[in-house]
């Protein structure tokens, strides 16, 4: 499922460079060879004024601020990317600390060369303040979903509460690992191989459960009801060992069995172990400790009862109490006489 995304890294940073390298080529040619300066000003003799913020542009600076844009955007890329990688080597650095310092990495790059940009197109950051007023309203609206989630990725990554592996519950019983942490949304991949892409904002603002927050272990639950008939003492010890027999069922807690209820078909009890570890699945241990539990049982002649009922009819009808009398002595009166 990797080896997908390994290629397409790999084409796209054998592509970054060959790119770079043409245009540069380009670039030199058109300098050296002479058409640079007739282009130039072949392009600068067209021009528009933007009235808003007093800029003039010409075709000239729409081209040039093209490759400038380019070589921005993909030196972007590539300085992200490096530090990204140097990052990714360091061990000291935590799944959540590693994560969180690419993306402030990003940021910082990002802005950095956008401010860069702006200076080589001659663009006046004190021109762009008539904008800051609209650009606050399409925050405030456009993007405040995005902004929030952006937000509550960052909380996560400094906080730690949810780290890469890290098996969630989320509020609509959804059961999942943590796979990956953005600053936009949270990766879980589930028991069945689907993968969810949960915005940070639903993990900071509804009720999350982290099952390996602090330890990987967990309890599994059995209820277990037994018939009256059968020595229920007896019946608890052998609960109690088919959970210790596993090889998943830790020691300590030790695993416990209570009796819980005299019910009208069956004494029941719940049985409590604790698995070493949550994350490698819950449901194969709790389905060799039932099975263990069935043939202990078969083996010291305990039954597992089903429901009865007895039913007692206290008053019949007169109309079918006839019905029945007539039906039962014309069934006589036949074999009486036969024929």
């Amino acid at each position: 499922m990797n080896q997908p995304q390994f290629s397409e890294l790999k084409i796209r940073s054998t592509a970054l460079p060959l790119v770079l390298t043409l245009l540069l080529i380009l670039l030199c040619g058109l300098f050296l060879f002479g058409p640079f300066e007739t282009l130039r000003s072949w392009l600068e003799q067209t021009s528009w004024t933007v009235p808003a913020i007093g800029y003039e542009i010409s075709s000239w600076k729409i081209v040039y601020g093209s490759v400038a844009v380019v070589f921005v955007f993909l030196g972007a890329i590539t300085l992200s990317r490096l530090i990204a990688s140097a990052l990714g080597r360091v061990d000291s650095l935590g799944a959540s600390n590693r994560t969180l310092l690419i993306k402030a990495a990003q940021i910082a790059v990002y802005t950095l060369l956008f401010l860069i940009m702006l200076d080589l197109l001659g663009i006046d950051l004190t021109t762009l303040t008539v904008f800051g007023g609209a650009l606050g309203i399409g925050i405030g609206f456009g993007l405040q979903k995005i902004t929030s989630n952006f937000i509550s990725g960052i909380i996560l990554l400094s906080e730690k509460s949810v780290e890469q592996d890290d098996l969630l519950e989320l509020d609509d019983g959804t059961f999942g690992f943590v796979r990956e942490t953005s600053t936009r949304y949270t990766l879980l991949e589930t028991f069945d191989g689907k993968e969810i892409l949960v915005p940070n904002e639903d993990l900071i603002t509804s009720r999350v459960v982290n099952w390996t927050y602090t330890k990987p272990n967990g309890r599994v639950q059995i209820d277990v009801g037994v018939s009256y008939e059968s020595d229920i003492a007896l019946a608890r010890d052998l609960m109690l060992a088919a959970a210790t027999e596993h090889p998943r069922c830790s020691t300590e807690p030790a695993p416990q069995c209570f009796l819980i209820a005299f019910a009208d078909s069956s004494v029941n009890f719940t049985l409590y172990f604790w698995l070493d570890d949550i994350t490698a699945g819950r449901r194969g241990p709790q389905s060799e400790v039932m099975f263990a539990i069935w043939n202990k049982f078969a083996e010291n002649d305990i039954t597992i009862p089903f429901p009865q009922r007895d039913l007692h009819v206290k008053n019949w009808p007169a109309d079918n109490a006839a019905q029945t009398a007539a039906k039962t002595e014309a069934e006589g009166e036949n074999v009486s006489h036969p024929g």
